[in-house]
């Protein structure tokens, strides 16, 4: 079995999660701990490489049967971050997208790049029309990334996330991708 590859540009490509990419992975999130806890609850969660494996085969599973889809993101064939469906509802043809890069290797239009590569290739397959971003209010990186990319503020869910002893408010925006 090949594995899904979306090419962005001659220096970057989303390749489909793999088992063999764990280890690399869980690197990249240690790397990226302080940062990611500032985002993201799963962050503390992903202690042990075992864990985020078992994280990647749960995520292999849920992109071979569609209801989600996880890629990593690769600079010049270095994993440099992750952009996925953290669920995709077919019947309504929307994705929820997430995303995150190293810290690194932010501010250099490598998301951006990638987020359009990725929507494009799902609404060319006419999978996916839909796509949504939920961000929390305070995570200003992420809400740019949105709107940088032509999504749509399309309300705040009150105190709708946990996240490190407490309940935030969450952007919600959207973007209709018709061809």
């Amino acid at each position: 079995m090949t594995s899904e590859i979306i090419p962005v540009s001659q220096h970057i490509e989303l390749r489909a999660v793999e088992e063999r990419y764990a280890a690399e992975l869980h690197n990249l999130v240690v790397k990226n701990r302080a940062f990611l806890q500032t985002a993201f609850d799963w962050a503390q969660h992903a202690s042990s490489e075992e864990d985020t494996r078992r994280n990647v085969q749960s995520n292999q599973m849920l992109h071979q049967r569609g209801y989600a889809k996880m890629f990593l993101i690769f600079k010049d064939d270095g994993l440099v971050g992750v952009l996925s469906f953290n669920t995709i509802e077919p019947a309504n043809k929307a994705g929820y997208i997430g995303y995150w890069l190293d810290e690194a290797h932010q501010g250099q239009g490598i998301l951006s790049q990638s987020l359009q590569a990725f929507m494009r290739y799902y609404a060319e397959r006419g999978e996916i029309r839909r796509f949504v971003i939920k961000c929390r209010v305070a995570n200003q990186h992420s809400n740019k990334v949105a709107l940088r990319n032509g999504f749509t503020l399309e309300g705040c869910l009150r105190e709708a996330e946990f996240l490190n002893g407490h309940f935030d408010d969450v952007n919600i925006y959207g973007k209709i991708y018709t061809l």
